[in-house]
This record gives structure tokens, C-alpha cells and sequence, in this order.
């Protein structure tokens, strides 16, 4: 019993395996070998039930790539609707003389029953099917598939910058980031094929032309040549045959090329096509109002049909009172405030606290950091923390949200310690399309700009949302929009957030796995305000703490002679060299660098002995000249691609990097010692001068 339970999967699978293979021989084999009447009814029958199934899955797929074997469908049902032409061809040039059953029941009853018995009339019906489905639909559904071939591939470079962002941003993981990116790549495989797929369509079309006028010459001359038929006797028949045999195979065709256009002109969305129209054409009160008014003003006009006109006028009138009675909702109310309790005493309770990351949302973003209404900021803004806490080494203070009535209805804010330092406006319901600087052309929108990185954006409505995408622009919803702003304020600002009570917990976990290294430095050797010191220079200029075991090791081996936060700092810099390079430049290529003016190198070296705060000891003129200098090395560099590192003497790398960091926070400055031994670099410009 067990092996006849395991071995009926294996045999399923053997027969789903080769149920393609010998689908398309036995098609083949249909161009050869003769058919008996009886079969080609059943097959002419199958291909209309293959037709029906296929237009049926195109109508209720809610994306185009829910069909992505449509396109080899499209050959499939070609190749059968062809191989049965020529058996029925070689049916009717061979029986034909002995009547309209000759060829079997199908083609005798789209020829007698469909088209009249009249061959004229199936002339005509078969000319108009062929040329709707050649010039109308065949066509358009393949200048369809080609134009959305062309901007899907254009758009690829925009979609995967969409993915990068939420992946650096912390709100998707690497899985699912390989999982769009594998969508991205099938729409571009499908379009592309379903641009080849139909030139199929359009040649079965013309064969079927072709194979028409074929059928009916021979059968003419045939049937007055062999069987000694009239001229009018075998015209009728045989026109009557090839007619029906011709309508038997272009109805199916008709309705795959209908298929196929349905699927090329579908948007990706969660919803058919069936729901899609009802829910964007029947449900605007206004225009089925002005539609109605329309229709009875054309039914009260003498000689035309009241009744039609005037019924129709009433429906629409009625479906268009039922939808607006539907949908009207009242407006969005802000929620009240809380009534203050009443206390007989003031107390510390009374006292607010400062949060130490905060966000702010005004009442019409409630709904997206609410888990009762499907809000997913939330979780974003936990998978953020998780990122950075793996980035940078340390775990982010909790983000403390709440509404404030005082913002506009669709502001937000964010906060550290009570302070703002971040703030924009977001439109729930609507796409932010950010230009990267390379978009093709604009979008209708609300222009505006990204509120993380200023970049040029516009707000977009759904509708324009695959149209931004596939002009280039990186698309994301409101609540990606905070949540990357939120992310960007966090990294820029991470120094601050490495309180005390941070660097304690870090310690703590470092402990577990070297307890002897964490207790003989702290409290013995540095108090815990130097190592937050340290840490937090570590973090201002864009280094890690993750690798916690050498900073303290590094720490406990300088702290003998010197507990300067700012000479450790550089120790430890020292220390963690090669994974500072790897984070500018990964990898073992060249490193491109910025090197000081030998005379400016002279006159910092002066200014750098009387130890003055950030610059002090340079004259105003040669500062702001360094700082405008800065912003334009880093610029350059930038527009070609590479990371602007500035190389220095050791003795002027705390000094110029919190200097320059004002004007040029991308600017990452290194001495000579830091760099690797074994790693090359390139002087590519110089920083120096007078202006």
C-alpha cells in the first residue's frame, strides 16, 4: 500500500513532464497524417474550449506575469489552430463533392447554421472577422507588448534603485529583495517575449487568408476537374466548406488575440479586470448623472427611440444615485483632545520628559503608525533600527511616536531630545516619484522635493504610478518616505544617540564574550565618558563600532599613557584602518584620493600647534576659500562615481575633518598611516590655494 501511495506522485509527475512534449508532436503530426472526421470534431471543439480557458485566466489574472506562459501559449495554440487547417484542407479537397457533412459536424454547422447556407454571406462575415482580428486587435496588442518591452526595460535601472533604497532603508530583508528583483527581471523577459509571441498571431491570421483562398481555387477546380461539378454546384460547396472551416479556426483565434491584448494592456494591481472596470467606470455619480441627462435629452428628440433611450437614461440616473449614496462618508474630523484630569497637587509626574528619538505625525497620518488600520510604520521602523543596530554597532534608542495637532494634517517631525531635526509633509494615498537625475520625462503630480536627500519629486496618484516607474523615477509610498528620512536623520546623527546609557548595555554584551578585556578597562584603566567619547568620534565621522573587541583592545593598550579622547580616537582609527578603507571603497581597487597644497599643508601645520577649536589660527579668507574648494572636490567626484576621500598628515586629520564636515559631510578624511599596507592610491586632486 505504501509503495502505491509514493509511487503516484512519481507517476503524476511523469505524465505532467511529457504532457508538453507530446502535445506539440502530436500537433506536428496533425500536419501529416490524416484525420478521420469524427477526431477533427473533437479537436476543432478543444481548440474553442482551449481559446475560452486562456481569454478566462487573461480576465481574471491580476498581473500580467500571474499568465507568464502566455506566451508560449500563443505558439501552442497557433501551431494547432494551423495543423488543423490542413487536416480539414486535405478533408475537404478529397470528400467535398459529397456535401457540406464532408468535413464533419463543426465546419457543417458554422457553415450552414452560423453563416446561412449563404457562401456570400460567409465571404463577407469571414473578411470582417479577419480583418478586426489582423489590423485591430493583432496588431495593437503587438505595438502593445512592444512599446511596454522597450519601457519596462527603461525602467529596470529606477525599479532596482526602488529596491536598494528599501533594502539600505531596513524595510525589506535581502530575500525579498532578491524576490522583486526576479519579478523585475520576468516582466522584462514577458514583455520581451510576448513582443515575439505576436507575430505568431499575426501570421496565423494571414495563413488563415491564405489557406482560404487556397481551399476554395482548388476545391473550384477539383470539383469540376475530378468529380464533373458545375461551376455554381462547386462553388457553393466548396465555399461553403473552406468558409465554415475558416470561421471554425478564426473565432478561436479571435478570442486568443483578445487574450492577448488584455494581458499586454493590464496595470499590475490587486484587483481583475472585472473588478478594475466596475470599481474605476461606474462608480463616479457625475459622469453616469451627465450621461443620463444625455441619453434623455436624445430620447425626447422626435424619430428616435424614446423607449430605448428614455430607459436607459433612467438606469444610469438610478446606478448613479445608488453609487453616490454608496460612497459618501463624512469628512475626516481631527480627534478631539483628551480632557486634562484634574489633580489637587502638582507632582513629578507633572514634569515631561524629553524623548531621545521621537517622531510626530500629524491626524491624517495617524492611520499609518496604527495597527488597527493596517499601518506598517511601525514595523519599518523597527526593521530600521534592526539595520542600523547591525550597521553601526550598537542598538538605537526606540523611536517614541505619537500624534500632535499643532503640525498640519499631513506633517510629520522628527526629534531629537525634544529638538527638531527633521520635518516634511506626506500625502497618504499617493506615491512620491523622486528623479535620480536621469528620468525621461516628467510626470503630472504635485511637483515637491524628497524630504532625506532634497531630491527633485512629485507626488503621484496610483494611476500614475507604473508610468513614473517606467520614465525612470524611484517610486515609494508615504510611509517608506518617513521611514527613509527617518533612517538618513538617525545615521547622520548617531553620535548623539550613543548616550551613556548605550555605551554602558554595549559593554554589558561585550563582556559576555570577553569579560577579562572589559574588566580590566573600564573602570581601571578609562572611565566610561572617555570610552563614550571615543565611540561617539567614531560614529560623527562615519565609522562603525561593531568591531568592539579591537576598540577596547586598542583602548586598554593606549590608555596607559594618554586618556585624550581625541589621541585614542586616532589610535583606534589606527587599529580598525582596513575596514575603514573597505567601507569607502570595497573591495582591493585604487583608491582615489584628495591631497592638501604643499604651502596650505605648511600653513595648517602652524595653525595646528596652537591647538585652537575647529580651525582656529586661519585667516577667514583662506578658511571660506577651503570650505567653497571642498564642496566642489566632493562634487566632482560624486559625478563620476567615486567616494571623495581627502589624504592628510596625521597631525591635521581631527582638525580638517571637523572643519570640513560642515560644508561637506560625504568628505571622508584619512592620514597617510591609515591606509593599508599593499593598497594602492591615486592623487586626483589637490585642496589648496588662495582664492
Amino acid at each position: 500500500m505504501a509503495e502505491s501511495v509514493t509511487g503516484a506522485p512519481a507517476r503524476l509527475m511523469s505524465a505532467t513532464t511529457l504532457a508538453g512534449p507530446v502535445l506539440i508532436i502530436l500537433v506536428l503530426g496533425m500536419m501529416t497524417l490524416p484525420l478521420p472526421t469524427i477526431l477533427l470534431d473533437l479537436l476543432f471543439t478543444f481548440n474553442i474550449a482551449v481559446s475560452m480557458i486562456v481569454l478566462l485566466v487573461a480576465l481574471f489574472a491580476r498581473r500580467p506575469l500571474d499568465f507568464s506562459v502566455f506566451p508560449t501559449v500563443l505558439l501552442v495554440t497557433t501551431l494547432l489552430r494551423l495543423s488543423l487547417n490542413v487536416a480539414s484542407t486535405r478533408i475537404v479537397l478529397l470528400e467535398g463533392h459529397t456535401g457540406p457533412g464532408a468535413a464533419g459536424k463543426v465546419i457543417e454547422a458554422f457553415g450552414s447554421f452560423l453563416i446561412g447556407g449563404n457562401y456570400a454571406v460567409g465571404v463577407v462575415v469571414f473578411v470582417i472577422l479577419v480583418v478586426i482580428n489582423f489590423v485591430v486587435i493583432t496588431k495593437g496588442a503587438g505595438r502593445i507588448a512592444e512599446v511596454s518591452a522597450r519601457f519596462t526595460l527603461d525602467a529596470m535601472p529606477g525599479k532596482q534603485m526602488a529596491i536598494d533604497a528599501d533594502l539600505n532603508a531596513g524595510l525589506i530583508g535581502e530575500e525579498e529583495a532578491r524576490k522583486r528583483r526576479t519579478v523585475i527581471a520576468q516582466e522584462a523577459d514577458f514583455y520581451g517575449s510576448m513582443d515575439g509571441a505576436s507575430k505568431f498571431v499575426r501570421g496565423d491570421a494571414i495563413a488563415g487568408i491564405v489557406i482560404t483562398i487556397i481551399n476554395i481555387l482548388a476545391g473550384l477546380v477539383i470539383g469540376m476537374s475530378q468529380h464533373g461539378l458545375g461551376f455554381a454546384a462547386a462553388a457553393e460547396t466548396y465555399t461553403l466548406l473552406t468558409i465554415g472551416d475558416g470561421l471554425v479556426a478564426q473565432i478561436p483565434s479571435l478570442i486568443i488575440s483578445t487574450a492577448a491584448g488584455i494581458v499586454v494592456s493590464r496595470v499590475a494591481t490587486d484587483e481583475d479586470l472585472s473588478q478594475q472596470l466596475v470599481a474605476q467606470l461606474f462608480t463616479r455619480p457625475q459622469a453616469l448623472y451627465v450621461t443620463a441627462s444625455i441619453l434623455a435629452l436624445l430620447g425626447l428628440i422626435p424619430g428616435m427611440p424614446h423607449l430605448a433611450f428614455l430607459l436607459m437614461s433612467a438606469a444610469l440616473a438610478g446606478a448613479g444615485f445608488m453609487t453616490e449614496r454608496g460612497v459618501r462618508q463624512p469628512e475626516v474630523q481631527p480627534p478631539p483632545a483628551p480632557p486634562a484630569p484634574e489633580s489637587a497637587d502638582i507632582g513629578w509626574q507633572d514634569v515631561p520628559g524629553v524623548d531621545m528619538l521621537g517622531l510626530e505625525v500629524g491626524f491624517r497620518l495617524v492611520p499609518l503608525v496604527d495597527r488597527n488600520q493596517d499601518g506598517d510604520l511601525l514595523r519599518r521602523i523597527r526593521g530600521i533600527r534592526k539595520k542600523i543596530a547591525q550597521e553601526m554597532g550598537f542598538l538605537v534608542p526606540a523611536v517614541h511616536i505619537r500624534d500632535n495637532l499643532e503640525l498640519k494634517p499631513n506633517g510629520y517631525r522628527i526629534t531629537l531630545k525634544g529638538v527638531e531635526i527633521g520635518a516634511g509633509d506626506v500625502l497618504v494615498g499617493q506615491f512620491l516619484a523622486i528623479n535620480p537625475g536621469r528620468a525621461l520625462g516628467p510626470v503630472a503630480g504635485s511637483a515637491t522635493r524628497d524630504p532625506a536627500f532634497g531630491l527633485p519629486a512629485v507626488w503621484v496618484s496610483a494611476e500614475n504610478r507604473e508610468q513614473a516607474i517606467s520614465l525612470g523615477y524611484t517610486v515609494v509610498d508615504a510611509a517608506t518616505v518617513i521611514a527613509t528620512h527617518l533612517s538618513s536623520v538617525i545615521q547622520a546623527h548617531a553620535a548623539e544617540l550613543l548616550g551613556r546609557q548605550e555605551v554602558q548595555a554595549l559593554l554589558d554584551h561585550a563582556s559576555k564574550e570577553s569579560p577579562k578585556l572589559v574588566e580590566e578597562l573600564v573602570p581601571k584603566l578609562l572611565p566610561v565618558t572617555v570610552v563614550q567619547k571615543v565611540l561617539g568620534n567614531l560614529l560623527a565621522e562615519g565609522v562603525h563600532v561593531r568591531d568592539v573587541r579591537t576598540i577596547l583592545e586598542t583602548l586598554a593598550e593606549h590608555a596607559t599613557r594618554t586618556q585624550e579622547p581625541d589621541e585614542l580616537t586616532a589610535a583606534v582609527r589606527l587599529a580598525l584602518s582596513r575596514a575603514i578603507i573597505a567601507s569607502i571603497l570595497p573591495g582591493s581597487g585604487e583608491l582615489q584620493v584628495i591631497a592638501l597644497d604643499s604651502e596650505l599643508e605648511r600653513v595648517l601645520m602652524q595653525a595646528s600647534q596652537a591647538r585652537g577649536p575647529e580651525g582656529a589660527g586661519l585667516e577667514p579668507n583662506l578658511a571660506e576659500n577651503l570650505l567653497k574648494q571642498a564642496a566642489k572636490l566632493v562634487q566632482d567626484q560624486e559625478s563620476i562615481g567615486q567616494p571623495s576621500v581627502l589624504m592628510v598628515p596625521a597631525p591635521l586629520r581631527t582638525l580638517l575633518s571637523r572643519f570640513l564636515r560642515r560644508a561637506s559631510p560625504q568628505l571622508k578624511v584619512l592620514s597617510h598611516a591609515e591606509v593599508p599596507d599593499g593598497r594602492s592610491i591615486r592623487v586626483v586632486a589637490v585642496l589648496g590655494g588662495r582664492a
